[in-house]
């Protein structure tokens, strides 16, 4: 496998600038895949310095989508296909550092079904379900 540290998130996911949610990928492999972002203010999802529940959401999803571009070499593009089981305990303040967790529970064909876990130190910000659907053809950059 391929050292983590030589990839770029840019080079990951189908999002750019200032729709990027995560810094960097800090681990991964086929059933496990975890990110990190610092919460800044200028962050879209962010309000009143806190980002939001729909920021949590789509930080799932891009380490959802940073997963399929380390381990396939390519980027794709995918559309959330379900949110189930969505719990938010507290959103994060700007400042904080926060590590998404995701857990692959199936994969068939081109649709991930993950048990997702959004926390900041060791205290669970949210967790969820996602199904992720990929499209068929890679993202040129």
């Amino acid at each position: 496998m391929k050292s983590i540290e030589n990839n770029s998130v840019m080079e990951l996911i189908p999002q750019k600038p200032p729709f990027v949610m995560i810094d960097c990928l800090v681990s991964c492999d086929e059933t496990v895949t975890t990110t990190q972002l610092e919460v800044r203010e200028e962050n879209v999802f962010v309000t009143d310095h806190h980002l939001s529940a729909e920021g949590m959401v789509e930080i799932i999803a891009q380490t959802c989508a940073a997963r399929i571009g380390y381990l396939n070499d390519s980027v794709k593009l995918g559309v959330i296909g379900a949110v189930s089981n969505f719990e938010v305990f507290r959103t994060p303040r700007v400042g904080e550092q926060i590590l998404t967790t995701i857990n692959v529970l199936e994969e068939m064909f081109n649709i991930t079904l993950v048990k997702a876990v959004v926390k900041c130190d060791d205290e669970i910000l949210a967790q969820s379900n996602m199904k992720i659907a990929l499209m068929d053809t890679d993202i040129q950059a």
